[in-house]
């Protein structure tokens, strides 16, 4: 639609629409803490936020149905959000310790967002034991990928040495008009309009697709690459499973000069694959604990950014595909494990590229409104997930935050988190991000799959130490 603060929703934003259903909730959680500061107040913190939403134009859109879901919903850009519908006050209780956050931040988690305004939350927990307090951004995942979450981040906070990706002036940015949603007519016209134009694109894309195919399977061929094929190679484990609305939520802190150490010791190898190989070492000793070792590797679904390289920073949408990789949590060595994840995510990269990242999300904007969403809730409502393997075991994302330290407004940010939406049948979602000297890892849950995270995270520094550890054997 080419209607001013109206526009139609790409298909890989409006799948994640799609996806949710009353137990698989779509949003993503951004966790700020905050050293103790006394001008910190609810009212203060409400009111910096609105006055900075010129800078933030995706906290003012509102997903709209198209009549009869003919086509993708449309965003509309309201003139004003109403502070009650999206800004909610807690004190953390207990100790007011970080276990007592986690557990918070999983009640925050485990309810969907209110569709009838635009899809984020602010909470600010107060009560930390130091006198500090905490942000918990609860935003949908339609509305932004981790990129685009990490430049939204840097309009928020103030960060030395960086400027926002929008003008700084801090301006209302909630003027009197009405708000001006098509009405239905108006709506089905452009929907179809739209869908007549995406139909054009067709072949094209299959041509391309059929490319890329050829390409892959050449590629398989001559390589024999030892990549995991989705549902195929997914060995079943007791966290593959249908989801209830129920979230745990749990954080690790490691430093970031340790990952880099053990990638240094390990010649080839990324920093990514570092992280891959931490969590795959935590989830072998964790297993074993519960007499629970599958035979075969985990496999990680791990989300990568398709940004082209020097790409200007974007403040909302996905540009995201998925690749696959082994955790190698069937090889006993914590070095070879390593080396092994890294030979794999070679592979799994070189196959991507040679069907094109852009291939899923290109054909995503086909995706069927009215039945996919049928289906995601039938399938959800019969716990389907129960039925067969996953299609892989966890989602693995390693997000570069801000390499100085930030504050919002007067309160200076001491820690930041960001943890993913778990899916029906991927019961456990690890998600990474930097802040300034160290890495993150923060783990989302449902308790009726995984009724302890703490058994699990007491497992990654010593993973990370097996890596830093010298090898038993000269391989």
């Amino acid at each position: 639609m080419s209607r001013s603060g109206v526009e139609r929703m790409d298909g890989v934003d409006a799948g994640f629409l799609y996806m949710e259903t009353p137990s698989q909730h779509m949003h993503t959680l951004k966790i700020a803490v905050l050293a103790p500061n006394t001008d910190l107040t609810f009212d203060s913190f409400q009111s910096g936020v609105l006055a900075r939403l010129s800078r933030l134009p995706p906290l003012r859109r509102k997903a709209v149905k198209v009549p009869f879901q003919l086509n993708h919903p449309v965003w509309v850009t309201q003139q004003r959000v109403d502070p009650a519908r999206h800004f909610f006050h807690h004190v953390v209780g207990g100790s007011g310790s970080m276990a007592d956050l986690e557990r918070l931040i999983g009640e925050i988690a485990s309810s969907p967002l209110d569709r009838s305004v635009p899809l984020w939350e602010l909470h600010l927990c107060e009560g930390l034991a130091d006198g500090g307090a905490a942000i918990v951004g609860k935003m949908h995942h339609a509305l932004a990928d981790g990129m685009a979450a990490n430049a939204l981040l840097g309009n928020v906070t103030d960060v030395a040495g960086s400027e926002a990706f929008l003008p700084r002036e801090a301006r209302a940015a909630t003027p009197a008009a009405a708000d001006e949603t098509p009405d239905g007519p108006t709506l089905v016209r452009s929907a179809l309009v739209d869908a007549i134009l995406q139909i054009a694109l067709i072949p094209a894309l299959l041509w391309r697709t059929l490319t890329g195919l050829r390409s892959m399977l050449r590629y398989r061929r001559a390589e024999r690459p030892d990549v995991p094929r989705p549902v195929l190679d997914a060995p079943r484990t007791s966290f593959n499973g249908a989801l209830t609305p129920r979230r745990d939520f749990a954080t690790v802190t490691l430093p970031l000069a340790d990952i880099k150490a053990a990638r240094t010791a390990h010649p080839g190898a990324t920093l990514n694959d570092v992280v891959l190989a931490v969590v795959g070492g935590a989830l072998r000793t964790w297993l074993d604990e519960r007499g629970e070792h599958p035979s075969a590797s985990l496999m990680a679904g791990v989300p990568t950014a398709t940004d082209p390289a020097g790409a200007v920073p974007r403040l909302h949408g996905n540009r995201v595909s998925n690749l696959f990789t082994s955790l190698a949590t069937d090889v006993d060595d914590p070095h070879e494990r390593l080396r092994a994840i890294s030979r794999v995510t070679v592979h799994s990269k070189e196959i991507q590229r040679q069907l094109g990242p852009q291939m899923l999300t290109e054909w995503t904007q086909f995706t069927p409104p009215a039945p996919f969403s049928a289906f995601m809730r039938l399938y959800s409502r019969l716990r389907a997930a129960s039925w067969h393997a996953a299609p892989f075991n966890v989602i693995v994302s390693n997000v570069p935050g801000p390499r100085e330290p930030a504050h919002i407004g007067e309160a200076e940010l001491t820690d930041l988190f960001s943890v993913g939406p778990i899916l029906e049948g991927i019961g456990l979602n690890v998600t990474v991000w930097s802040y300034v000297d160290r890495m993150n890892f923060s783990l989302l849950t449902c308790p009726d799959l995984i009724d302890d995270l703490a058994p699990l995270t007491a497992h990654f520094r010593p993973a990370l130490d097996a890596l830093l550890s010298p090898a038993t054997t000269d391989r």
